[in-house]
């Protein structure tokens, strides 16, 4: 197993090119289901939740070719002749279950087994159940398997969810594209992903309108063709890069980065003192000498503070002067971090869902170990701002989304290295 090695070290100075979202592209690859005709995907991502999602579009017959250096996926589904998404591959990832709405929707019949992914909570798939019965699928749970079938094809119909999942959304958007009649999707996730999606769809010649707000109105239509479409910058990526001159000082501009992806997140790093601007080609972070400002901030389905950058921006608020309370309102036990930091000599008290961070005037390098991909990072970040060398182990959390974190923080100055554990 590697390791990555962090020693401290001064301010961050240069240019970080950020990837392809993991979640947009994990959500676009299974819309190649939905047509014969071929699907490509430019800008994305290098990352082992791809590589998954390939082994599982492979499985079901489709044809998946990465093309330069894997920043292209060029995909063909003329051939669909398994229709069966086996637990092996499915338990890698919790985005498997995204074939689910376009199998049914093109062929009517489907067989998934329930995901696995992060330790994070429980997150059952039964919103996702929900949709596609409100579209007329027969379901059936056995043997930790979902069967779908819908005989006569899928129907239009109204989706209410009682919360905003993203998944599920997603789903049911796919599925839609091919039912008869119109879907209406109520209390709709509004993430940048979805927008993405839609707009890929759209290009497939699904009919749609209302991504991004709250209410999504799908027409269907018989059959939907091929098309190339460019992955959306991954914000999660773009808000963890951004952190790494606020927390070790410097200038850091983020290339393809965009304010709007993530602007609950700027309004906190202006809060604590932490300048960003618009450029031509992304995003400059800037922090000049002067402490971090304490700040409060609450998780929140988009347009709020992503809960995937919780973590990261605890690493920050470790070293803020005052005390900052983090909430986390999306999912359960997701300060599995905190402990880690400690170890390094934050000072932080969880309870329940809520972290209190006084912030500490320096962080000290220590052994420290990941726990889930977003905690990985938080922890490379606070060694990058600690006194010493940190260690951190269990990496391979890190590879499932983001790509050469060595090399891009290297490339602006940071003292960082992998290592095989011996």
């Amino acid at each position: 197993m590697d390791s990555i090695l962090v020693r401290g070290g001064g301010p961050l100075k240069g240019q970080i090119p950020i990837a392809g979202a993991k979640n947009a592209c994990l959500t676009l690859m299974p819309a190649t289901l939905l047509s014969e005709e071929p699907l490509t995907l430019t800008n994305a991502p290098r990352l082992s939740d791809i590589k998954t999602m390939t082994a599982l579009l492979g499985s079901l017959g489709a044809e998946v070719t990465s093309l330069q250096d894997g920043k292209v996926l060029a995909m063909s589904s003329h051939n669909i002749h398994n229709h069966t998404a086996d637990y092996d591959i499915v338990r890698k990832m919790r985005a498997s279950i995204l074939v689910l709405g376009p199998m049914l929707a093109r062929d009517g019949h489907a067989i998934v087994s329930l995901p696995g992914g992060c330790a994070i909570g429980a997150r059952p798939v039964d919103l996702h159940l929900k949709a596609l019965e409100a579209m007329g699928a027969e379901l059936e749970l056995k043997d930790g398997y979902v069967h779908a079938k819908a005989p006569k094809g899928l129907r239009g119909g109204t989706i209410d969810f009682d919360f905003a999942s993203v998944g599920a959304t997603e789903n049911a958007l796919m599925a839609a594209t091919l039912a008869k009649g119109t879907t209406v999707i109520n209390n709709a996730a509004r993430e940048p992903e979805i927008v993405d999606l839609a707009e890929c769809l759209r290009k497939m010649g699904a009919q749609i309108e209302g991504e991004g707000t709250s209410t999504i109105t799908i027409q269907g239509v018989d059959r939907l063709g091929g098309a190339t479409h460019p992955v959306v910058t991954d914000r999660i990526e773009l808000g963890t890069y951004m952190l790494a001159p606020a927390i070790c000082g410097g200038t850091v501009e983020l290339l393809g980065g965009r304010i709007e992806l993530v602007q609950a997140f700027c309004e906190k790093l202006d809060a604590a003192g932490i300048s960003v601007s618009e450029t031509a080609n992304g995003l400059t972070v800037t922090r000049n000498g002067g402490d971090v400002r304490a700040v409060d901030v609450t998780t929140e389905p988009f347009p709020g503070f992503p809960t995937d950058l919780q973590a990261q921006m605890m690493a920050l608020l470790c070293t803020a002067n005052g005390t900052s309370v983090l909430e986390e309102k999306i999912f359960e036990n997701r300060f599995m971090h905190a402990p880690e930091l400690i170890r390094m000599g934050a000072d932080i008290e969880v309870h329940g869902g809520t972290a209190t961070v006084k912030g500490v005037k320096r962080l000290k390098g220590a052994p420290v170990m990941a726990t889930d991909l977003r905690a990985s990072v938080s922890l490379i970040l606070a060694g990058l701002a600690a006194e010493g060398e940190t260690k951190v182990s269990r990496v391979y959390h890190l590879d499932r989304g983001y790509e050469h974190v060595v090399a891009k923080l290297s490339g602006v100055g940071a003292d960082i290295e992998r290592v095989k554990d011996a």
